[in-house]
């Protein structure tokens, strides 16, 4: 008989865990399990993606309201009472919404739905967390409530950092083995598959279209090293932090590009901040793009700005295509680089941004070491491995 999943989740806007979860359930064998996945907002870009045999149900339709203007304020407002209802009483939600519907698995795909899944009028059903964050970050996240996740069965987590945290605040054995860590599914052969798209003329390294041999010796000439940094743009990645160091940098005579790829509810402000800078012409925001791959691969450098993470996936997707990476020491960098074998390592700070893309700037040749390592690396991990190991605890609850 198969296993009947719901999985709770805010969106599948363009974030690590919306994409993560997308995989996943895209490498999942359809005829062993019966999907409803239940979204707060049907928007995303990754909608198109969920396989048809997963019933996606969900709360609001429409996209994310960013603003405060005047005219999206009712509908914003009425947005968040409803879901603070049916979060205070989750018998309205499974009665109306879930038309009574009996689960074997209530699964929270983010941190965020803690209290969601924990107050389901479901007392039979196993309950399965997915934490994708370093929570001692996050604000709100005190020992005490990061406790509160020793009450779900399993709690998978997807990085040592994370696995340590929890480890290090449970009690009993019972507890320790509730945490288990897992490595987020990534399709490696899709990726390099997508890098090999043609991007526009106008956003290559130079902002100009150059073909033959005298233009190809031109564009030398003209080269301006291109640091790219995808992800969704939020004050968690620091993207602030790095147009900032692009300016000290630029002021100081490097002449250099930075690229930002993704959107956020933060996209404004970072674009204000841009233009205040003064960076319009080096420094591009792009926005959201479902193929990131093709920029990765024209730019000289990958760099992470982030204030804090989880298990940064797309350091993976920079690894898979032998990206010069730059990093800052947040959780999950230090494992997934080997302790900077294969990428720099730097302070988690905006001196720390300006010393790193310094360094690449001033002396590229000390990425060589980096490369060389990057040719023979194999992913500690596999699509299908990961898939199976998520599978084995869904099938062990």
């Amino acid at each position: 008989m198969k296993k009947k999943i719901l999985i709770r989740i805010g969106s599948l806007r363009h974030g690590g865990a919306e994409k993560v979860l997308v995989t996943f359930l895209k490498n999942l064998p359809k005829d062993k399990y019966e999907v409803d996945l239940l979204l707060n907002l049907y928007s995303g870009k990754y909608l198109t993606d969920v396989p048809d045999w997963v019933n996606v149900m969900f709360l609001n339709r429409g996209e994310m309201i960013t603003t405060n203007r005047p005219k999206d304020i009712p509908k914003k407002i009425y947005r968040v009472v409803y879901q603070r209802l049916l979060k205070k009483y989750p018998k309205i939600l499974y009665k109306r919404k879930l038309k009574n519907r009996r689960y074997d698995i209530e699964f929270a795909a983010i941190h965020g739905f803690m209290d969601e899944v924990l107050n389901s009028p479901l007392k039979s059903s196993k309950k399965l967390m997915w934490i994708h964050n370093d929570l001692t970050q996050v604000s709100g996240y005190t020992p005490e409530k990061i406790r509160r996740f020793f009450n779900y069965d399993k709690v998978m987590v997807i990085s040592e950092k994370i696995q340590e945290t929890f480890l290090s605040l449970a009690k009993t054995e019972e507890e320790r083995s509730k945490i288990v860590r897992i490595y987020n599914p990534l399709d490696t052969d899709e990726i390099l598959t997508k890098s090999q798209a043609e991007i526009p003329h106008q956003l290559t390294n130079n902002n100009t279209s150059l073909s033959g041999a005298e233009d190809h010796q031109q564009s030398t000439i003209n080269h301006q090293p291109l640091f790219i940094s995808v992800g969704t743009v939020f004050p968690q990645k620091g993207f602030d932090r790095l147009l900032k160091v692009h300016k000290r940098l630029l002021d100081e005579g490097f002449q250099h590009k930075v690229l930002i790829v993704g959107d956020g509810y933060d996209f404004e402000n970072v674009k204000k901040l841009k233009t205040e800078l003064g960076v319009d012409k080096s420094a591009t925001m792009l926005g959201f793009t479902d193929n990131p791959y093709p920029y990765f691969k024209t730019a000289d450098f990958y760099i992470l700005s982030s204030r804090y993470e989880g298990f940064p996936t797309v350091l993976f997707e920079a690894i898979t295509l032998k990206k010069n990476i730059i990093a800052t020491d947040v959780s999950g960098v230090s494992e997934m680089l080997e302790n900077g074998k294969l990428g720099s390592i730097i302070e988690n700070s905006e001196d720390g941004i300006y010393q790193g893309m310094k360094q690449a700037l001033i002396n590229p040749e000390s990425f060589k070491t980096y490369q060389e390592n990057l040719q023979n690396y194999e992913m500690p991990f596999n699509l299908e491995n990961s898939v199976n190991s998520i599978m084995q605890i869904i099938d062990n609850l």
